[in-house]
C-alpha cells in the first residue's frame, strides 16, 4: 500500500481537487483507493456528499481511541474502488488537546497499518496549517504532492511548506520524496506565467514538468459530486491529472502505463 500526501501551507491551491482527481484516476486503473480527509473544513467529505452531522465516526476518532480499528471509520463512496475516511470539525481542536502529548505524531501511520491489506493507495487531504494533523500525514506518507497555485501569494505558502518538510524529514528514517505541482495555471495572465517561470527557475529539481490548467469543468464536477476524470475523462483538467498520476507512479517505480501527454494539451 502506497500513501500519498497532498499538502501546502496555503489554502485555495487545489489540494482537494488534486486528491479527488488523482484518486479517481487510480480507481479507473483498477486500484483500490482510500481517501482521508484531515482538513477540519471537510471539503473532501462534502465533495462525496457525506454530511458530518449524519456520520457516526470520522478520522477524529482515531486520535481519541488508540485501540480503534481504522476500518470502522471508512465509508464506501458511490464510485467503484473509492473509499473515504471522513473529516469532522472537531479536528480543529486536536492541537489544543494533544499538542503536548508524546507519540501523537504517528497516530495515522499506526492506524493505516491495520488496513494496508484492503487498499492499494491512500491519498490524504491535509489542512493548510502546520499542526498535529499535517505532521501525522507527513509521518505516514510515502510521497508528497505539493500543489502550488500559479500566483504570488501561493509561492509564499510553498516556501513555508518546504521549511516544514525539511523539519519533518529530519525526524524520518528516509526523507519523503515530493513533487511541486503548478495548479490553476492560466496562460492568458501574466501573473500565472510569471509564477510558473519563478517555479521553473527556483525549484526545477522538484517541479512537475506539466501544469494543471484552469478548467471550469472542475466546478461542474464538484457541483455534481463526481470526480472530473469520471464525469468528463477528456476534459483538459482530467487529462492533466492523468499525466500527474503517471509521473508520481514513475517516481515510485510502480507505473505499468507509461502514458505520455504533451503539456500544450492542458494550457
Amino acid at each position: 500500500m502506497q500513501t500519498w500526501i497532498v499538502a501546502n501551507q496555503k489554502g485555495g491551491v487545489g489540494k482537494t481537487t488534486t486528491v479527488v482527481s488523482m484518486a479517481a484516476s487510480l480507481a479507473q486503473r483498477g486500484q483500490r483507493v482510500l481517501m482521508i480527509d484531515l482538513d477540519p473544513h471537510g471539503s473532501l467529505t462534502t465533495y462525496f456528499s457525506m454530511d458530518e452531522s449524519g456520520l457516526q465516526a470520522s478520522v477524529y476518532n482515531l486520535f481519541q481511541d488508540a485501540e480503534l480499528h481504522a476500518g470502522s471509520l471508512i465509508s464506501a463512496t458511490r464510485f467503484g474502488n473509492l473509499w473515504l475516511m471522513p473529516s469532522a470539525a472537531a479536528l480543529a481542536t486536536l492541537d489544543r488537546q494533544l499538542g503536548a502529548q508524546l507519540g501523537k505524531g504517528t497516530v495515522l501511520r499506526q492506524a493505516l497499518v491495520k488496513v494496508r491489506d484492503g487498499f492499494d493507495y491512500v491519498l490524504i487531504d491535509c489542512p493548510p496549517t502546520l499542526g498535529i494533523l499535517m505532521i501525522n500525514a507527513l509521518a505516514a506518507g510515502d510521497l508528497l504532492a505539493l500543489p502550488v497555485q500559479t500566483e504570488f501569494l501561493a509561492l509564499k505558502g510553498l516556501e513555508r511548506m518546504l521549511v516544514t518538510l525539511s523539519m519533518i524529514n529530519k525526524a524520518r528514517v528516509t526523507p519523503i520524496p515530493f513533487m511541486i505541482v503548478p495548479t490553476l495555471f492560466d496562460r492568458r495572465t501574466k501573473a500565472s506565467r510569471d509564477a510558473l517561470s519563478y517555479l521553473q527557475e527556483k525549484h526545477s529539481a522538484h517541479l512537475w514538468e506539466l501544469i494543471i490548467p484552469v478548467d471550469t469543468q472542475f466546478r461542474d464536477a464538484s457541483k455534481a459530486g463526481i470526480p472530473l476524470p469520471l464525469l468528463q475523462p477528456s476534459a483538459r483538467g482530467a487529462l492533466a491529472y492523468e499525466s500527474l498520476v503517471d509521473t508520481l507512479l514513475d517516481m515510485t517505480g510502480l507505473n505499468p502505463y507509461q502514458v505520455s501527454k504533451e503539456s500544450k494539451a492542458y494550457e
